[in-house]
């Protein structure tokens, strides 16, 4: 029986910050088209902005898959168990912030769908308030960079 070693926890350490970047990119995109869905009911026309909007909380998980592959890529069958939990624990910011920001992007974005509704040219402005919460999901993406090294 082999025991955990290095590039086990690596690798767990990928998958950790891509399953939380991705429940949470799964939720904030759901909130978004059930949002969007209703308005669409009423006016199919308003079909492009409003999965622009929704696809917003999608890039969490863009960003922790980016991670992921970096940490992979990093993987040496010969690393110690030290060396694992460094890229196990540069996964964890990615993961965890976009767990969370991605669900508030989510709901940011309904709202903005929701204004869209009343005020089709309001586009720019329904993005610029999502994107609000995006820098955080960034910034996690840069720490998570700078510890992988």
């Amino acid at each position: 029986m082999k025991v955990i070693d290095g590039q086990m926890i690596a690798l767990l350490g990928a998958a950790i910050g891509f399953l939380l970047a991705g429940i949470g990119s799964s939720k904030g995109v759901g909130t978004a088209g059930q949002v969007g869905a209703g308005v669409l009911t009423e006016d199919p026309s308003k079909f492009v902005p409003v999965m622009v909007m929704e696809a917003l909380p999608s890039t969490q998980a863009i960003y922790a898959f980016v991670i992921a592959f970096f940490i992979i890529g990093r993987i040496d069958p010969a690393m110690t168990v030290t060396e694992g939990l460094h890229l196990f624990a540069a996964a964890l910011p990615v993961g965890f912030v976009g767990l969370v920001s991605a669900i508030y992007q989510g709901k940011v974005s309904a709202a903005g769908i929701q204004m869209l509704a009343k005020h089709p040219e309001s586009l720019v402005s329904a993005i610029t308030l999502a994107l609000m919460v995006e820098m955080f999901a960034i910034l996690s993406l840069i720490v998570s960079i700078i510890m992988i090294g």
